[in-house]
């Protein structure tokens, strides 16, 4: 089935996407590698969004996904992407940036302090 252009775009708030990732919910972030590797939320999977069509066998299409980058441009437009694709797909509004103010748990692999 097709993603209607008369829907709105579904989006959760960062409080509800942290209740949501703690309760299991997939998380997926589509920033870039260089992004993820100055700070993330530990469990989201990285499939970046210049990727995304080629990666699009790596999003669980029995479940559905929630979407973040940094400030919540990109995900609008993966989450776009995903639900036209069939995939059950809700955007984090205002990403990470909203995630790490709401509390969320972000984590670097860089030495030094995470960032978004």
């Amino acid at each position: 089935m097709a993603y209607p252009d008369d829907v709105a775009l579904p989006q959760i708030t960062a409080d509800d996407a942290i209740a949501r990732v703690s309760n299991g919910a997939i998380l997926i972030d589509v920033r870039e590698q260089d992004e993820w590797d100055a700070g993330h939320a530990p469990q989201a999977r990285l499939i970046p969004m210049s990727g995304l069509q080629e990666r699009l066998a790596e999003v669980p299409a029995d479940q559905k996904v929630l979407i973040v980058c940094h400030s919540g441009a990109r995900s609008v437009r993966a989450t776009d992407y995903l639900l036209r694709e069939g995939y059950d797909a809700v955007n984090v509004i205002g990403g990470l940036v909203a995630w790490n103010a709401a509390g969320g748990e972000i984590e670097s692999e860089n030495p030094g302090t995470p960032r978004v």
